[in-house]
């Protein structure tokens, strides 16, 4: 199996080092616009191979797509990354052109391929390579909600005291801190609902630390943050690759799913190898659609703006 991730920034090498120690793939392709600078990050990430005990081989190229030829899957993290006090609307006009450029071009040499989107404004940028590509809705796929989720299950974590992979729980909408909805009432501690053990007023704060998730990160560090990003979008390749059909928060295309029409935002899909190979009625209750029809309306303001930049 061959992955190719576009952008060697901190999140694009981190995708690529966690595909390669999991051993999801055994060819990682590694493509940036910059000289020398996939080269150099691929190179470095194979001399931990000895150390870390596994086989796939790295590749790093500048800007030729001829390298990428057969992958079966493509993540697009290239892109400038967000600033401090940056939205991620903000980023439309630099990155819109960069996602088009790139999904057209890695069609060129993968047509077989599924698409993974993490380019910020991230619903954006996966309706964008969705329309310009004319791929199948099931083949291109936004990242977002599979971070938003970690994040959420961490903060609970944290509020519990208890182990991450003992909690469950998932937040849908779309990937902005005033537009993903973190469900509460779904997420669950060893099957028992989390509502049993922390009070309401924590559940309200975990929430908000969730939806500013991002941007706290972005605040610590300067710029966005990249090992949960990476290893979100190296579960993600996981379950395609490996068909692993994990039920997975991720923005996708909407057909009438969640009274929603021709947009992409976050809601818990089936990823197997053949991309979403099903969306998950979660059976919203009123107050949590309201949400969600909201969070649905921002997504579609944002594409509005896309449609002005692209003019």
């Amino acid at each position: 199996m061959k992955v190719t991730v576009v952008g060697a920034g901190n999140v694009g090498a981190s995708c690529a080092e966690y595909i390669a120690i999991k051993s999801i793939a055994s060819e990682v392709v590694l493509l940036d616009i910059k000289e020398g600078f996939a080269e150099g990050k691929a190179l470095d990430l194979m001399q931990t191979a000895t150390t870390l005990g596994f086989n796939s081989r790295i590749k790093g190229v500048t800007n030729d797509y001829a390298a990428t030829a057969g992958s079966d899957v493509v993540v697009i993290t290239s892109g400038v990354p967000r600033k401090p006090g940056m939205t991620r609307e903000e980023l439309i006009g630099i990155n819109a052109g960069i996602v088009q450029s790139v999904s057209e071009s890695v069609l060129k040499y993968s047509p077989d391929t599924i698409i993974v989107v993490v380019s910020n404004p991230m619903d954006t940028m996966t309706y964008l390579a969705l329309k310009a590509t004319g791929l199948p809705k099931n083949r291109v796929i936004g990242m977002g909600g599979a971070l938003d989720s970690s994040r959420f299950k961490t903060y609970l974590s944290l509020a519990l005291d208890k182990p991450a992979n003992d909690i469950q729980g998932m937040v849908i909408g779309g990937h902005g801190d005033t537009t993903m909805i973190p469900l509460t009432r779904l997420a669950s501690y060893n099957g028992t609902p989390v509502a049993q053990h922390l009070t309401k007023d924590v559940l309200d704060k975990v929430a908000a630390d969730t939806m500013v998730g991002g941007a706290t990160l972005t605040k610590l560090l300067g710029t966005s943050a990249w090992y949960a990003p990476g290893a979100s979008v190296s579960y993600l390749v996981d379950s395609i690759v490996n068909d692993q059909k994990r039920m997975i928060p991720c923005s996708v295309f909407l057909a009438g799913e969640y009274n929603q029409d021709d947009i992409c935002i976050g809601v818990p899909c089936i990823i197997g190898k053949d991309g979403v190979e099903a969306i998950i009625d979660v059976n919203l209750n009123t107050a949590e659609q309201e949400k969600f029809d909201q969070s649905a309306t921002a997504v579609r303001n944002m594409n509005q703006a896309l449609n002005e930049v692209l003019k």
